[in-house]
């Protein structure tokens, strides 16, 4: 008798980030991804939170690509007991290589800095997610798989990887099912690369499933014309209105990929006499270990000859140490540096909006997409101040976006991809994007019947059968509330009102007055019943 698979979304449900699928087999548990999640606080709670699965009980896990939200708790996965295989691409591999030991450094070194404001403030210490041990048994069970090459992962269960045009090393997973399981061929997306990238070819994929798996992060938009031309005038255009003496353009970017796109269109730029010459500072271990994977892969990647030339400019600096990031706060005349997170949410570029943030000579260049709750998306929208680190700044440098070097396709080309992978018999699920988003995708896909389109919240689960997918009653209630996941969360409303109440202090002209606003406040506290503050205001006298 076969059993009917069983697929449950532990996240990138109705959100961008934690890209995590369970599938459930008569042979084993698999999993595709084991992202980490960002965005607010709530969300990002998840990620110090148990798994909602036994980690010791999968037998296999399927990895879409390196980047951190598609494999960022991997290492926890293998902190709580995960000992098997991790099938990646040959290039994933080397790109994990980089990315889960610097991901372990980044949560150590931002968990030593909370747990010093914590002290101070009375709370407790917090424990990283993983460490730099962790990392490094977890990088012991990547097993290379070549691209479009059938390989074993369960009896009854093989899969293949297909160019997914998104990063280096990024794949759509082809899963095959045969007894004991029912028969079935599913496809998981992975995320889908745009037209006309710099160093990737166009994604690919097979047809004829029973089921889809796709993202949706730009389902709703259709971006302005991409082509390479246009892609760089549009940059030289941003490169001359920041240019000021002694100013800065900040690109959060991320290490892997973007970075290298922006390297070689800034270096051909340059060399075109588009733009002057000026330092590119990359400021990002990771980035420069990534950049020499890069290099090795050249041959893989469309455009590999414009890296390469890239990376000969005198004008290109890579930056390692902490003392050498922290130098650039001196650096004098106009120059450029590209630094992690892409969202502003970890790394070195918080540093360097903390010291440019406030100063008029300074742009900050979103490339590309911000989610919800991120302090990348905060400045995208327009805030007037931001907290950083516990510190507030006011914002004063010209904030920018294009949406030019997005590694995801836009809502035609994701419909177009859809489309080649029909006849798609029994079910598209839909992933990886917030809900406007997916509604905007789904309105595209006039031909397939709107009852074969799911939407799952987070943790839900499905029955796949050989006759269509059936929601199943979830055993346990979901981590967060669909209506927590990718929204503003309290955390941001509180950031947001003690902003608005020191600049209310700050515009009102007199002690008397601020006094008296103070007291208010108080009051309102008391009215709630809040306790008193612990350490009680000194009065003059």
């Amino acid at each position: 008798m076969t059993r009917n698979p069983i697929l449950t979304f532990h996240g990138a449900a109705r959100a961008v980030t934690g890209s995590c699928f369970r599938l459930e087999t008569a042979s084993g548990a698999v999993l595709i991804d084991c992202g980490m999640f960002q965005g607010s606080k709530t969300e990002k709670t998840l990620n110090y939170r148990p798994f909602p699965f036994d980690a010791a009980a999968i037998s296999a896990v399927l990895l879409t690509h390196a980047h951190i939200d598609h494999s960022g708790l991997l290492p926890k996965l293998a902190r709580d007991g995960f000992t098997g295989p991790i099938h990646a691409t040959p290039a994933t591999v080397d790109l994990c290589g980089v990315m889960l030991p610097d991901s372990a450094h980044i949560q150590e070194t931002e968990v030593e800095m909370l747990n010093r404001r914590n002290r101070r403030r009375g709370g407790a210490d917090v424990t990283p997610i993983y460490d730099g041990r962790d990392a490094e048994a977890t990088l012991a069970l990547l097993r290379p798989q070549e691209m479009d090459t059938w390989f074993s992962v369960l009896p009854g269960c093989r899969a293949r990887f297909w160019n997914a045009g998104h990063l280096l090393g990024s794949a759509s997973i082809e899963v095959e099912l045969t007894a004991p399981n029912t028969p079935l061929r599913l496809l998981f997306s992975g995320d889908i690369g745009p037209d006309a990238k710099l160093l990737q070819s166009d994604p690919e994929g097979p047809s004829g499933l029973d089921y889809v798996i796709c993202e949706s992060t730009y389902g709703d938009t259709d971006r302005i014309e991409a082509s390479a031309e246009h892609r760089r005038a549009t940059l030289r255009d941003e490169v001359r209105a920041a240019w000021r003496a002694d100013g800065v353009l900040l690109i959060p970017t991320f290490a892997v990929e973007r970075a290298q796109e922006l390297i070689a269109d800034l270096s051909t730029l340059m060399l075109a006499g588009d733009i002057p010459f000026c330092p590119i500072h990359v400021d990002s271990p990771m980035a420069t270990r990534a950049t020499a994977l890069f290099r090795k892969h050249a041959r893989e990647l469309e455009n590999g000859a414009a890296l390469v030339e890239g990376l000969k400019s005198s004008h290109l600096h890579f930056t390692e140490s902490v003392e050498q990031s922290r130098a650039l706060a001196t650096a004098r005349g106009f120059h450029i540096i590209l630094a992690a997170s892409g969202m502003c949410e970890a790394g070195r570029i918080r540093h360097h909006l903390k010291n440019w943030i406030a100063r008029e000579a300074a742009t900050l260049l979103l490339v590309g997409y911000q989610a919800e709750a991120t302090l990348g998306r905060l400045l995208q929208d327009g805030v007037a101040q931001v907290r950083i680190q516990g510190e507030e700044f006011p914002v004063r440098a010209r904030i920018r976006s294009i949406d030019l070097y997005s590694g995801h396709a836009d809502g035609p080309e994701l419909a177009q991809w859809i489309s080649e992978r029909a006849p798609i018999q029994h079910g598209l699920f839909l992933v990886h994007g917030e809900e406007e988003a997916m509604a905007g995708l789904a309105a595209r896909l006039t031909a397939l019947p709107a009852e074969r389109i799911a939407v799952p919240a987070l943790d839900d689960s499905y029955n796949l059968t050989a006759n269509g997918f059936v929601r199943r009653a979830n055993a346990e209630p979901p981590r967060l509330a669909p209506e927590q996941v990718a929204r503003m969360d309290w955390h941001n409303d509180v950031s947001r009102l003690i902003l608005d109440i020191n600049e209310a202090l700050r515009a009102t002209p007199d002690e008397r007055n601020r006094n008296t606003l103070i007291r208010r406040l108080r009051r309102a506290l008391d009215e709630d019943g809040l306790p008193p503050p612990r350490h009680p205001a000194r009065h003059r006298h």
